[in-house]
């Protein structure tokens, strides 16, 4: 059976945004990944070849375990892709008050961190690892 693309890397997470994120998004890429540790207080790790990810949980499917970042984001050409639970119930109150933004998912996109709310972008962070953490590894 085939080892799923996207695993966990030794890359340095700070780096490979510098070589990886479109110039015009530089700058919000590094501000996510400072945002991301404080908030999960979890060291980033690099995903594959674009995500960076925050603890780590395993899940089946089919007949294999994958494992996968308790959350994450990407930088893609076109937006900020976070993987924050954006369709869970518990995160509708702060999408409301985020700012600029659209779904899809299950992921939350932003063009630019300067059309958002950085303390309502905290607070959902906060709530997906949490919701996460909960969901997969409490015994």
């Amino acid at each position: 059976m085939a080892e799923p693309k996207t695993q966990p890397t030794d890359a340095d997470p700070v780096a490979f945004l510098d070589a990886k994120a479109p110039e015009k998004m530089r700058a919000d890429a590094q501000t996510l990944l400072r945002l991301f540790t404080d908030v999960t207080g979890e060291p980033p790790v690099v995903w594959g070849t674009s995500l960076i990810g925050y603890g780590r949980y395993t899940y089946l499917s089919g007949k294999t375990t994958v494992p996968w970042p308790l959350s994450a984001f990407a930088v893609r050409s076109a937006a900020l892709t976070l993987y924050v639970l954006a369709s869970a119930p518990e995160q509708a109150d702060h999408l409301a008050r985020l700012g600029k933004h659209t779904t899809g998912g299950g992921c939350l996109y932003i063009k630019r961190l300067s059309e958002v709310d950085m303390d309502v972008l905290r607070e959902i962070i906060a709530t997906a690892h949490a919701l996460m953490t909960a969901r997969h590894l409490s015994s």
